[in-house]
């Protein structure tokens, strides 16, 4: 393993001060307005076949840029979430009734749209017995199905723990099982009122437990008021739960009822984590202003016969 990289912090603030949501947002966060004939036709897609992306859905920066290149993250299991977190962007309430259907729209829609790699996510349905671990595997089998060559890669909730739920969704055999921990464990009142720390990081663990050919994976958000000294400790958690993939962000906040930003962090020190992170052993990182869960992630699959 190579030696550590000395990190270089820069422009760190004091813990939570804020950044008011009017405050102009720095050129290494501006992106381009969406739009272009492949963007076009994935949304009329989309639409056609009565799908929601999360692309949408969390008002992603980078809708733009994958969607003409033709690629996007599929939302299952509907457009309501019954968890509140305090960054999202998707709505809360009561969900509708499940929709036994949508596996195979997911796959007929990402056979049209051409995909070598999917990714599949959900919002929480914390209703369910099973959390929608069952419309998981089905969508899963429903890609394979139609397309034996496309990865396939789920960023799952936790399932409250359940590992019934974990073991449906890991007999169905994704590539990749993502689950994010989004922040730091001392702002999880605020950031995920209804998460659990050790909950999350026991479900990655026990997901390669169960199949050590799926490659784990998880993500943080940055800027919401942690320290630096946190986020590589919550990198240290993960390498010890071994996860082996693994994307930091900025976070964004989508609207003045959300999480206010602490500070914006520079892409010198997105660049200094990523070399810490490469050092504690993940196999892919990516690490910039811009990354969230899916970006670039047909690129972050490990090469099997690497992997061993």
């Amino acid at each position: 393993m190579a030696e550590p990289v000395p990190l270089k912090f820069y422009g760190r603030s004091k813990r939570n001060a804020v950044v008011p949501i009017d405050t102009r947002r720095p050129d290494w966060l501006r992106v381009r307005l969406p739009g272009g004939p492949n963007y076009s036709e994935l949304k009329e897609i989309m639409r056609g076949l009565n799908l929601h992306t999360v692309c949408e859905e969390a008002h992603c920066p980078n809708i733009g840029e994958c969607w003409e290149a033709r690629t996007g993250t599929f939302m299952i299991l509907g457009d309501t979430c019954t968890r509140a977190c305090g960054f999202c962007a998707v709505k809360t309430g009561r969900p509708t009734t499940l929709d036994l259907g949508e596996p195979a729209r997911v796959a007929e829609a990402i056979e049209r749209m051409g995909l070598k790699h999917a990714v599949i996510t959900s919002v929480n349905r914390d209703e369910l017995e099973d959390g929608g671990a069952s419309i998981f595997a089905a969508t899963i089998q429903q890609v394979r199905r139609r397309l034996p060559e496309c990865g396939v890669e789920v960023l799952i909730p936790d399932f409250m723990g359940s590992e019934d739920a974990l073991a449906t969704v890991m007999r169905a055999r994704p590539d990749i099982l993502n689950h994010n921990v989004e922040t730091v464990p001392r702002l999880y009142p605020q950031v995920r009122p209804k998460g659990r720390y050790p909950r999350s990081l026991e479900l990655l663990q026990r997901a390669k437990r169960m199949d050590a050919t799926v490659f784990t994976k998880s993500g943080i958000m940055l800027g919401l008021g942690e320290d630096l000294d946190e986020v590589v400790q919550v990198f240290r958690d993960l390498r010890a739960h071994d996860v082996e993939i693994l994307t930091v962000g900025q976070y964004l906040r989508p609207s003045p009822n959300h999480l206010p930003i602490a500070r914006y962090v520079t892409p010198a020190e997105f660049a200094d984590l990523k070399g810490e992170a490469l050092t504690l052993g993940f196999r892919h990182v990516e690490s910039g202003p811009l990354v969230r869960s899916s970006y670039h992630a047909a690129s972050q699959v490990p090469d099997r016969a690497a992997a061993g």
